[in-house]
């Protein structure tokens, strides 16, 4: 089992400067990647994309490369000014052949300067093998952080799963006692308005075996049993388990609704509002999980 929360990190030389690489991954329902490199290097991004998609199977993961000046110095920056000259002439002609003056600012002179800013990086054939190995080295370190955490949210997963299944088994014992205490209380309520009806008497009977059928929650429990089983087996499972666990967990909380619903019972709606108020806690947690 692996969190969706992670960060992870690797540096590198290339030539007399440091390249480094940084991932952090957090929740999300879905894999959704974004990158932060040199311009000059967006050609890797295909690559960069496929490493990550080989590591990670869902979360929203940011991976940031950086190239510094020298080794453990700041990113370089370096402006190509002739492109920036040369988008200044040609938005002169623009606005000369639309009859508009041209009034460049200050501002306007930033904005273009800075759109055309680079890293003076190689070319990105010459760091593409340099940048992947660190990039690896980054998801290595981010896939250890998630699996370490990943180990702490299973232990506290079987703990949980294992008051899950104390519930169930208080349900399953209150529910055999539901219909002979209802009929009890249906022989006292006749008895304390005036009719003095027998036990046996064949119309109460007929509403005791009505309210038996109507409160039955049996296979509801037998369902019940097996999802938890089943999360059991998932839990233990290699891979992503976030999607399945929380499609389980779904069926869970349907199953405790309609016993709520059905058991007509003080102690049985007890137990399904502390089963309910469980499985939320499980259902934040699995939000975490891959």
């Amino acid at each position: 089992m692996n969190s969706m929360t992670g960060y992870g990190r690797a540096a590198a030389a290339l030539g007399t400067r440091q390249l480094t690489a940084q991932i952090t991954s957090v929740n999300r329902r879905t894999l959704d990647i974004s990158l932060s490199l040199p311009r000059e290097w967006d050609a890797l991004e295909p690559d960069i994309l496929e490493l990550v998609r080989g590591t990670v199977e869902r979360g929203k993961v940011h991976v940031s490369v950086e190239l510094g000046n020298e080794a453990g110095g700041p990113p370089g920056q370096t402006w190509d000014t002739a492109a920036a000259s040369a988008t200044l002439d040609a938005f002169e002609r623009f606005l000369a052949g639309h009859g508009l003056p041209f009034a460049p600012t200050p501002e306007l002179a930033w904005q273009i300067l800075s759109s055309q800013r680079g890293n003076g990086a190689p070319p990105p054939e010459e760091a593409r093998d340099a940048v992947l190995e660190t990039v690896g080295e980054a998801l290595h370190a981010l896939a250890a952080m998630r699996a370490r955490e990943g180990e702490a949210l299973l232990v506290d997963f079987f703990a949980r799963l294992e008051t899950l299944s104390r519930h169930v088994a208080a349900i399953a014992a209150r529910a055999p006692q539901v219909a002979p205490a209802w009929r009890a209380q249906l022989l006292k309520r006749l008895r304390e308005a005036g009719l003095e009806l027998d036990a046996g008497d064949e119309r109460v009977l007929k509403e005791v075996a009505l309210f038996a059928d109507r409160c039955d929650i049996s296979e509801e429990l037998t369902r019940l049993r097996s999802h938890l089983s089943q999360l059991g087996a998932l839990l233990r499972a290699e891979g992503g388990v976030g999607r399945k666990a929380e499609f389980i967990l779904q069926e869970i909380g349907r199953e405790a609704h309609t016993i709520g619903s059905k058991a007509n019972d003080l102690a049985v709606s007890q137990a399904v509002i502390e089963l309910k108020n469980e499985l939320e806690r499980v259902r934040e947690q699995v939000a975490n999980v891959e």
